[in-house]
């Protein structure tokens, strides 16, 4: 319904003639409501929303005036109720998003409610992009074997995601094979501004994948949330979050010749995250932002959650209408949104002076230099000149500084790996007459009988036996990957790499064969402009054969490797690497055996993949030697900017964008084969893919205050944990190990090791992923030194010394006896992607409460909506300086009236019988929080809501 509050309900004249409404901005400056042209461009759009959205009730004209009045250096107490235009969702977090959902129809029937109150009231889409994992590669036909263990594997996943469709009015989905879900949205899925009801309005959202930034790149206001959120969104709630501090960041100059948007973005990110944006809008400006590329942009816009901003925001220009239309939307959207910006007086790149920031930094784009980063960590920026002795200095660093702890004389030694005849049955050899066969990669490692029924396993050429053995070395590379929504979408550094191939197989330089190399672009585009500028070819030469459409290595969907080459790994406990094209690369995330990732641009990964070591410095030592024995240098075959820019023609085709995005099912026989129930409600078969969850359980209509917690005793410390625990290592991600809870509850349902899939994949099942939640193989639980894994030690009431087991076992004895459970932990908890499990687990776990030093942003929020209460150490304390050790009981008091960011007490008894108080800061930040919290979370609070 519209309004006219302030007298903002303006008329807006098309180009061709037609008339539509809008909100104007500008009219709120002229009714005396504050400077609104000199707000960041992202508040403006922010402030459209709540000004649209007016209601008098969810969101008041308070609202709207505190926001058009938004100071830069002011402190920030109010809340922005955000009403989103839509909400883009990936598989993994997006299945148990629909779960949920499916469960709330089934609460609201048993009930009594309509099951159709439950629907979404904004339009959503789920892209199917998560679950691709690279088991055939460096073969042409790994593209279509990849998607046909991928369909075996997920079919229940499937199965339910097409009811979805069916039950669903505003749910659509985007099929497997098709691309990631932030290029697709990048491509495709943003059409700039939304009609409704004669109603212009700008295209707004947030999504379940952190990386959901990437569509700030073409002005777009959205960001990462989790599924709990992203379900309330959909249900009718504004997304609220507090008043943002916006960062400006003063672009100047220039890149220079042979300086890729990676090298940028790793830049930037080294570079703000050492300025603490966290929790911040960044937007970027000046001539050096409106020289970039919008492919450059959204490079550096996906990155935001690396560098630790709630988004990175470019505003629109010339650039980004220009990418529209390239990019195949309709001339008359096109209109519409240029129309409707310039009304707004949001056209153009901002200048320096022209807006008020919290903070300016500057960055000159003429001082980027090549780079990397890593090893485990995207903000630990290396220059390539320097990656050689940065590996080297962190060999022998102690594991306390990062390093890993090695003697560095053990630097060099070569180790070999064993039997390598025996494994020639596993490695799946597979000819190819256009490939080098001296340096074609292994194959797929994967030994796949399950897929014998359907087609014909790859069998070792007679004719090209494998080597007697392997020589491996630290530092050795054991992956090459270029994968990622942050740099496939981008067509420089794609034909970037694609030159770079072409040269180095001219020069005759090949990839040693026991090097996992795979291409896995964001989008069927991608492939198409490759072929056409007839560089695919001189990839797939190198082994960058095509493995699929979607989040692969960077998510962990690496695949395995030969097993002869992981049991040398494990045995003599290299340190070997991998080298991607990703944005993570956190430990045990791309593979749980490689324990050095470097991120790096896409010509560089097939750079290295040709060298084979990260102990081979790039610019001072050739790459290899041609045919003649010459040596060959990078330089010599990295493309110059003219050549790049030669080859772009063949990525910009409109047609070729408005081709492959008009039909999903088109070729697709593998989805459309897929067969599923109907219905508004589902009706929950037998299955370890998809279960309903408990959160409905003895579930009331009425909210009983009464029995609010107002304080918690006797908690036992599940688990104490260090600084930058990430959400890959809280929750459930990776293979599934039979030994461990998840994979003893799979075995015992009839499961064989070999289908277990991933935790990733069975997202839908909360019995598989409450037992993986922090069951990471890297996570290390201080209350046992020197450990890694996800054990605990169990206190029964009145031991002396606690009993080792798994932290799920810990946490069902203690859910068993009553006794309330509490995670402690460091800076930076939950940082990484938006995993909504991390705080599901938590909760399932029993945990009423988590401590740390500081949160990531979404996690917190999670955590709330959860009805997990999250707190944090007050300046300079922890759980170090207090002296916790894990084996104490701990009362927090001062619940019974919370209020956002209100200080609570936590007593902590220790077993000598003293105990000391502290003050905490509660992180409940908003008022709506305190209401997700009483009703024991954001699901509950909305099925309550809803009449």
């Amino acid at each position: 319904m519209t309004h006219n509050l302030f007298d903002t309900l303006k008329t807006l004249n098309l180009s061709n003639g037609q008339a539509r409404q809008f909100y104007a901005l500008p009219a709120l400056e002229a009714a005396g409501l504050g400077a609104i042209a000199r707000l960041p461009v992202s508040i403006r759009i922010v402030l459209e929303s709540v000004l649209r959205n007016y209601d008098e009730k969810k969101i008041t004209e308070a609202h709207v005036r505190q926001l058009a009045g938004w100071q830069p250096r002011a402190q920030r107490t109010h809340e922005i109720p955000f009403v989103v235009a839509r909400i883009v969702l990936q598989d993994f977090t997006g299945v148990p998003l629909l779960v949920d959902l499916a469960a709330m129809r089934s609460a609201a029937q048993k009930l009594g409610k309509d099951p159709e109150l439950i629907e979404p009231l904004v339009p959503v889409d789920l892209v199917v992009d998560h679950s691709v994992q690279v088991d055939y590669y460096g073969d042409r036909e790994a593209l279509k074997h990849n998607m046909e263990i991928e369909f075996q594997r997920n079919k229940e996943r499937y199965q339910f995601i097409k009811w979805g469709m069916q039950a669903f009015d505003t749910f659509g989905v985007v099929p497997p094979g098709i691309g990631i879900v932030h290029q697709v949205n990048l491509e495709y899925l943003a059409r700039g501004v939304h009609q409704k009801e004669g109603l212009v309005y700008p295209d707004t959202l947030v999504g379940t994948d952190s990386h959901t930034t990437m569509i700030n790149g073409i002005g777009v206001v959205g960001w990462g949330v989790g599924g709990i959120e992203a379900e309330a969104g959909m249900l009718g709630q504004p997304v609220y979050f507090l008043t943002p501090d916006v960062v400006g960041v003063n672009l100047t100059g220039q890149l220079r010749e042979g300086v890729t948007a990676t090298d940028l973005v790793l830049t930037i990110t080294e570079m703000l995250r050492k300025a603490n944006v966290v929790g911040k809008f960044v937007e970027f400006f000046g001539e050096g932002a409106a020289s970039l590329s919008l492919p450059d942009r959204a490079t550096i816009a996906n990155m935001a959650p690396e560098y630790g901003a709630t988004m990175g925001f470019f505003p629109i220009d010339d650039t980004t209408i220009e990418y529209f239309r390239q990019t195949g939307r309709t001339e008359a959207e096109i209109d519409a949104f240029e129309c409707y910006f310039k009304a707004q007086n949001l056209f153009g790149m901002p200048r320096q002076g022209e807006i008020d920031y919290s903070q300016a930094l500057i960055l000159d784009l003429n001082s980027i230099v090549p780079s990397l980063a890593g090893p485990k960590r995207p903000q630990d920026r290396i220059a390539l000149q320097d990656l050689k002795s940065s590996f080297t200095e962190l060999f022998s660093k102690p594991v306390s500084e990062n390093g890993y702890g090695k003697p560095a004389d053990t630097l060099a030694q070569a180790f070999s790996t064993r039997d390598l005849a025996q494994a020639e049955a596993e490695l799946c050899l597979t000819p190819d007459s256009n490939q080098d066969e001296a340096s074609l990669p292994l194959g797929s490692a994967r030994n796949v009988v399950e897929m014998a029924n359907n087609h014909p396993t790859p069998t070792a050429a007679a004719d090209r036996p494998l080597p007697q053995a392997i020589e491996l070395h630290h530092g050795d590379i054991l992956i090459a990957a270029i994968t990622s929504c942050t740099n496939t979408s981008n067509p420089a550094v794609l034909i970037a790499a694609g030159l770079l191939a072409k040269k180095a197989v001219e020069k005759g330089l090949t990839v040693k064969r026991h090097i996992k190399t795979s291409l896995a672009p964001g989008s069927r585009v991608v492939t198409e402009y490759l072929t056409a500028a007839g560089l695919m070819p001189y990839l797939e030469q190198l082994g960058f054969s095509l493995a699929g459409y979607g989040c692969t290595t960077c998510i962990g969907n690496s695949g395995p490797l030969p097993a002869v080459i992981e049991e040398t790994v494990v045995k003599d406990d290299l340190v070997c690497a991998a080298v991607l094209s990703g944005n993570r690369n956190f430990e045990a995330r791309i593979h749980p055996n490689i324990r050095a990732n470097f991120l790096a641009s896409p010509p560089l990964v097939v750079a290295y993949a040709i060298a084979g070591s990260v102990l081979k410095n790039l610019t001072a030592e050739p790459l290899g030697q041609d045919a003649a024995g010459q040596p060959v240098w990078l330089r010599d075959i990295w493309p110059s900017s003219a050549e790049i820019e030669a080859m772009m023609k063949f990525a910009t085709q409109a047609e070729t964008f408005r081709r492959l995005y008009s039909d999903f099912t088109r070729d697709h026989p593998l989805w459309n084969n897929i067969t599923a129930v109907t219905g508004k409600l589902y009706d929950w078969p037998d299955s370890t893919y998809i279960a309903e969850p408990p959160f409905f359980e003895n579930f009331s209509l009425a909210i009983d205050r009464a029995n609010t917690p107002s304080e918690i005793r006797h908690a036992r410390a599940l688990a104490l944990f260090g600084d930058s625990v990430t959400t890959d290592h809280i929750s459930p991600a990776g293979a599934i190990k039979a030994t461990s809870p998840a994979g003893q509850y799979l075995l015992a349902n009839g499961v064989a090791k070999e289908d277990f899939n991933s935790y990733g994949s069975r997202r839908g099942n909360h019995h598989v992923m409450m037992r993986g939640t922090f069951a990471n193989v890297r996570i290390k639980n201080l209350m046992i030194p020197g450990s890694e894994g996800g054990i605990t030690l169990y206190w029964n009431n009145g031991d002396r010394q606690g009993t080792q087991m798994s932290i799920y076992d810990a946490a069902m004895q203690y859910l068993e006896h009553g006794t309330p459970t509490i995670v402690l932990a460091g800076k930076e908890y939950g940082t990484g992607s938006s995993r909504d499990w991390a705080a599901k687990g938590t909760q399932l776990l029993g945990v009423r409460a988590v401590i740390a030093e500081s949160y990531e942003r979404i996690h917190r929020s999670n955590l709330v909506g959860m009805g997990v209460l999250p707190l944090q150490f007050k300046e300079g304390e922890s759980a170090k300086s207090l002296g916790i050790q894990g084996d104490e009981l701990f009362d927090i008091v001062g619940l019974d009236n919370i209020q956002p960011q209100q200080e609570v007490t936590l007593i902590v008894h220790k077993p000598d019988g003293s105990k000391q108080e502290t003050k905490l800061r509660c992180r409940i930040d908003t008022a709506i929080e305190v209401d997700y919290y009483h009703h024991g979370g954001i699901l509950p609070y909305v099925l309550r809501a809803r009449e």
